[in-house]
């Protein structure tokens, strides 16, 4: 088997010391807060919850996605090395960062007419991007080929559930994703949106939840209904939070008690700066494998 590296981008939502570990390369994005511009380093040059406070300030980040000069650089650092690549890129339904992806892998293919370079929209977000990552690199390191890799994320991906709720509407507002009425209100009669990521990679509301709790409850509801096996699921299981770690731990707590099987406990993340630029403080999400997405 030719040795090969999964690559990704930050929007990812797995953590540092995660993406370390397991060898696996990433494509930054990039954001301008206070007039200052960063690149996302998963909170190094600016920790997430100074991130979260300055928004909580008043402060409105605003994002670039990852470029094609970006991706260009990373794959050819690799390739030069000898290295195939299968490259993960967030949803192209919410970012044209897979098609900067696209656009770098056929201007650098002919260059390296030896070495493969395989690109795939994942179709999934923040730390359902990552379960999905997590799942290839098991495999990988199961002995998997690039080409059965490959394989497999195209089968899988639509396989992973999202669902989030969040208690501060006003950045999905920002975003275009709800109107200024509803964003008002929501807010008003403490409205938390469950809604999940589609089949096309975007977002939807699915139900108008009144407390974050109940959001929480109805999101275990949704994986006993969705997920593989029901109360019996053993594959992992995946929240990511935007600064507000407490109602992380109350999902992760309903989950690990209905879903005792949950391969290594339910896992929490933070979501970072890029996906936390369009959420804001308050946002819980729940990522399992289960049914394909449907509209």
């Amino acid at each position: 088997m030719g040795k090969y590296l999964l690559t990704c981008d930050t929007a990812v939502d797995l953590s540092l010391d995660y993406l370390k570990s397991k060898n696996i390369p990433f494509v930054s994005f990039h954001f301008n807060l206070d007039g200052v511009d960063y690149t996302d380093d998963l909170g190094v040059s600016l920790s997430y919850e100074d991130f979260y406070k300055k928004i909580d300030n008043g402060s409105m980040p605003v994002t670039s996605q990852v470029n094609i000069a970006d991706c260009i650089d990373m794959f050819e650092k690799y390739l030069k090395e000898g290295y195939d690549i299968l490259h993960l890129a967030f949803s192209s339904g919410l970012s044209g960062t897979y098609n900067s992806a696209h656009t770098a892998a056929e201007e650098v293919r002919d260059s390296y007419p030896d070495r493969k370079l395989i690109v795939i929209d994942s179709l999934a977000a923040s730390s359902g991007y990552g379960l999905l990552l997590d799942a290839m690199i098991e495999k990988k390191e199961n002995g998997a080929t690039i080409d059965e890799l490959a394989a497999f994320a195209e089968e899988e991906k639509l396989r992973v559930q999202h669902w989030f709720y969040t208690t501060d509407l006003t950045h999905f507002k920002r975003g275009g994703r709800i109107s200024a009425t509803a964003c008002a209100i929501g807010n008003f009669l403490n409205l938390c949106p469950l809604m999940n990521v589609d089949p096309e990679g975007k977002l939807a509301v699915q139900y108008k939840i009144k407390g974050k709790k109940k959001a929480a409850r109805e999101a275990v509801n949704k994986m006993l209904e969705l997920c593989e096996n029901g109360k019996d699921y053993n594959k992992r299981c995946f929240i990511s939070n935007s600064g507000c770690i407490e109602d992380a731990k109350y999902l992760a707590d309903l989950l690990n008690e209905t879903f005792p099987n949950i391969k290594d406990g339910v896992q929490i993340f933070d979501i970072g700066t890029i996906i936390g630029t369009h959420t804001g403080r308050g946002t819980v999400a729940l990522f399992f494998f289960g049914n394909k997405r449907e509209n």
